[in-house]
């Protein structure tokens, strides 16, 4: 990952291959106008004041995510100067965290290929500092590792990712500043390795393979893990996940991690669906809709980020990730449309669409991690189309049995830049998963198909317990071109929002 640094030197004198500064829309008696964001003071004296003005010459705006290149002025020790929009200029106050952040990684997508970068963004409190760092070690974010680059870390095009940004403005012996760009790099680099698990093709990633890595990295940071494999599921009674992956010969896992802290007095328990592969099994998918399921196990990857992130951070929460691994396919030992499995928590489910294996899987390791009665279970899952037919492909939704604790998990979604939005649970939609012969089908009415999945996996989620469910189906995996910090590909979506939960159970600030 890039290596970064704090510094308090002043930009001309700073030796790097490009100085980025930020620049905004003006607001109030500048209202219309370019303005220079502050850290780009010295840019713009250099260029005697006039630096907005050449700017608005090569077209730039202000505009959010808009970059614009120059030549640095006579005096710079840096040959380039990069403008990127912040949006609007704040009507008083600082900068909005997630616009310096998508600023941050804007510029740090386009230095592939860069030594150094000096950032000269409005560092105006310790959350800046944070912001900026994220945005450039999650926007500096690649995945070679499949592409001919003879192992030297360079994509086929022969840049590698930016290798070293300064945060001018950041105080390298400020103990606030310092632990904010520590912060940031712990939570990046766990989210960096998300990205990377969702992104590795599903012949290398199995189930068996994605607990093996969790495994080196329990060992690494001190967390404990326990794996149940296929023999100790059939023993466990755990009907959910054996019935989903009996038609691969990649045979399934349950993985277990728990960090705990001495001084923690609250305990998360986070659960994650990881389909590694979902070919939609008896119930194939039609083509076009198999190219990118590699990606279903975006829950499970931003479970164990956001685990181990606790564990480097050092919360004062206890935090136990579980993560329900299988591959779904199609073979001789399927489950069948029809077919009855019985769940780890005693009841039994009709298969109605074996395209509707999420839930299945979840539902054991919800039930799981009901017994150890922790104070909240939050699960992630990409389970529905429906939910990103609601809310795109940029948002999750948010279900839960408490409206307080959904409140709190949007609030804390929208603090660290997710986009998320909290949705209902509506009780006439569980009468459409009467079965007449299993206690439960595992599909309901088509419409609200987001809400009924949601349902179901409330029935696994024992009594009494505060529950949400995040259903991050749209913006787990980005089809489109990159935008802001976040890469083509695999996006580590929630994993943001699960530490910063942890980080408010543990301050004692949530519920």
């Amino acid at each position: 990952m890039t290596a970064l640094t704090l510094s308090t030197s002043a930009a001309p004198g700073l030796r790097a291959d490009a100085i980025v500064i930020g620049v905004a829309k003006g607001t109030g008696s500048r209202s219309g106008d370019l303005v220079v964001a502050p850290g780009g003071e010295a840019v713009d004296k250099a260029y005697a004041g006039k630096l907005a003005d050449v700017l608005e010459t090569l077209g730039a705006s202000g505009a959010e995510g808009e970059l614009t290149k120059l030549p640095s002025p006579a005096g710079f020790k840096s040959p380039l100067v990069i403008a990127v929009g912040l949006g609007a200029e704040p009507d008083g106050g600082g900068y909005d965290a997630e616009a310096l952040r998508r600023a941050a990684g804007v510029a740090a997508r386009t230095l592939n290929g860069a030594k150094k970068a000096a950032f000269a963004l409005p560092v105006e409190d310790t959350a800046a500092v944070g912001a900026i760092a994220e945005g450039v070690l999650l926007g500096a974010y690649s995945f070679d590792v499949y592409k001919d680059n003879g192992g030297n870390g360079k994509a086929k095009n022969g840049k590698a990712p930016l290798a070293e940004a300064t945060l001018l403005g950041g105080k390298p012996r400020d103990a606030a500043h310092k632990a904010a760009l520590a912060r940031a790099t712990a939570v990046s680099e766990e989210l960096n390795r998300a990205r990377d698990l969702v992104n590795t093709p599903p012949n290398d990633l199995t189930p068996a393979a994605f607990a093996s890595i969790a495994q080196e990295a329990a060992k690494e940071h001190g967390i404990k893990i326990q794996v149940l494999d296929d023999k100790a599921l059939v023993k466990g009674g755990y009907g959910g996940i054996l019935g989903v992956g009996g038609g691969s010969a990649a045979t399934p896992r349950l993985v277990k991690l728990s960090y705990t802290s001495p001084e923690a007095d609250k305990h998360l328990a986070f659960v994650g669906k990881g389909i590694t592969y979902d070919s939609g099994g008896i119930s194939l998918k039609p083509a076009g809709h198999n190219e990118t399921m590699k990606c279903d196990m975006s829950g499970a990857a931003a479970v164990f980020a956001a685990v181990v992130s606790a564990a480097r951070l050092g919360l004062r929460v206890n935090v136990t990730g579980w993560l329900a691994l299988a591959e779904n396919m199609p073979s001789g030992s399927a489950v069948r449309p029809g077919d009855v499995l019985r769940m780890y928590s005693g009841k039994t489910v009709e298969v109605l669409n074996t395209d509707a294996e999420g839930r299945l899987v979840l539902a054991d390791a919800l039930w799981a991690a009901s017994a150890e009665n922790p104070d909240a279970i939050v699960d992630v899952a990409t389970l529905t189309g429906a939910m990103m037919l609601a809310l795109g492909s940029r948002t999750f939704g948010i279900m839960a049995n408490d409206d307080a604790f959904r409140t709190s998990i949007h609030e804390a979604a929208e603090e660290v830049g997710e986009p998320a939005w909290p949705m209902p649970l509506p009780e006439h939609l569980r009468k459409g998963m009467d079965s007449p012969t299993a206690d439960i089908a595992n599909m309901g009415e088509r419409m609200g198909g987001g809400l009924v999945a949601g349902l179901f996996l409330r029935e696994f989620v024992g009594e009494g317990i505060t529950w949400a469910h995040l259903d991050i189906a749209g913006p787990a995996f980005n089809e489109g071109g990159a935008f802001g910090y976040t890469p083509k590909g695999g996006t580590g979506s929630a994993v943001r929002t699960l530490v910063r939960l942890a980080e408010l159970t543990a301050e004692g600030d949530l519920g």
